[in-house]
């Protein structure tokens, strides 16, 4: 089969390595950008660099053209969105060319904040309330039925990018009129205070046939707002907030007519009530290095298994995930003011991987013990806070 794989980002090289270890071509499209990073081209049958937009925004009448082009002497049969950003643009080419795989309607509720928070809340599954900012009226309604704080969030962007957290009425109507025309392309939703958690998938014809449930011990939104530093960390298995987000999970790629792919869907167990409400999902791995995570806990790599599940799809042969091992995994990540941080005195034994990027500092550690990962956790949280983290200006 030749695929042909889109990522706006340097990304997804175990997607590219197994895709062409179980025989298929492998093409790429990627931004200009990127043209110097160290992809695999040793399992990359051709590479096409593409100007964007803006990031993550391509001209999607050139990217046509050029596809037609292309498809006069390649026979395409997958196209593979690797970035978050990619989703909407590749379900694009898939309804022009007809193409197997989610089309535009399905791709809307794994991309667009708004679409998702809708088809949720039709299918009877808990999210914050909101609304859309295209009707004053209904704005005005919302926050006399809905006590602030409100968050203002971006439809289309990914993790906390652009989203804004007000205080009343009057703060949100000044946020709606500060985005002027744009305010179309946001919504606003209560805040509700909670701890935030996220489920990683494999699906199969509708079924999830891997899953791994992990909370995040500081949440995006105080990383990217507040300068924190990113930590997450796997559930107890068997747990009680392990099997609600099971089910919760199965519920919203059902509704949202997931057949197969991965995903990364993200919940809040609210302070208030304890229950849990949906918050966003995206039709593709988890960022922030919790791929590798999951992958040093279970033994399942996620990017690759996700490569084998779309090649044995494509190809009519029947998926089978690796056994997966039930250890604890967790995950702390800063950034650091010194540009190659110096990381030897981090020597725990259960130490499995650290982050090599300047101006940067983490590690993963596995263990049979959750009450170890936390402890570790904690105790590289403080190290951290006090030798190394950075924040950025602003």
């Amino acid at each position: 089969m030749t695929f042909l794989c889109v990522s706006c980002e340097f990304k997804g090289l175990d997607f590219l390595r197994y895709c062409k270890a179980e025989g298929n071509q492998v093409f790429l499209v990627t931004a200009k950008e990127t043209e110097h990073e160290p992809w695999p081209r040793d399992v990359i049958d051709d590479i096409f660099f593409m100007e964007e937009v803006e990031h993550g925004t391509w001209n999607m009448e050139h990217f046509i053209a050029g596809l037609a082009y292309f498809m006069r002497s390649h026979k395409v049969d997958r196209i593979v969105a690797i970035d978050d950003f990619d989703v909407e643009e590749v379900a694009e080419l898939r309804e022009h060319f007809r193409l197997p795989g989610m089309g535009q309607t399905t791709a809307r509720h794994f991309r667009d904040k708004l679409a998702m928070r809708m088809k949720a809340a039709e299918a009877g599954i808990l999210v914050p309330s909101f609304t859309s900012l295209f009707n004053d009226e209904e704005i005005r309604q919302f926050t006399e039925r809905v006590q602030p704080p409100y968050m203002v969030k971006p439809r289309f962007e990914a993790a906390a990018k652009g989203i804004l957290k007000v205080g009343s009425a009057d703060e949100l109507w000044q946020a709606v009129h500060g985005l002027g025309e744009k305010r179309h392309q946001y919504l606003a939703e209560q805040f509700r205070p909670g701890d935030i958690f996220h489920v990683d998938t494999l699906t199969v014809d509708g079924k999830a046939v891997f899953t791994s449930v992990a909370q995040y011990l500081s949440t995006p939104w105080d990383v990217a707002h507040g300068g924190g530093i990113f930590r997450s960390v796997i559930c107890e298995h068997g747990g009680a907030d392990e099997k609600a987000l099971l089910k919760h999970n199965a519920e919203v790629m059902a509704a949202f007519g997931m057949k197969y792919s991965a995903s990364h869907t993200e919940f809040i167990k609210c302070h208030e009530d304890g229950k849990f409400y949906f918050l966003e999902t995206a039709s593709r791995v988890g960022g922030a290095h919790i791929a590798e995570m999951v992958h040093a806990a279970t033994g399942v790599n996620l990017w690759g298994e996700w490569a084998r599940l779309e090649s044995a799809v494509a190809n009519g042969k029947k998926y089978t995930l690796p056994k997966a091992k039930k250890l604890y995994g967790g995950i702390i990540n800063s950034l650091s003011r010194h540009r190659h941080p110096d990381t030897s005195a981090f020597n725990d034994p259960e130490i499995v991987w650290r982050l090599d990027k300047v101006h940067h500092i983490g590690f993963i550690v596995v263990s049979d013990s959750r009450e170890r990962v936390m402890t570790l956790l904690d105790d590289y949280a403080r190290r951290i806070g006090e030798d190394f983290h950075a924040q950025m200006p602003g």
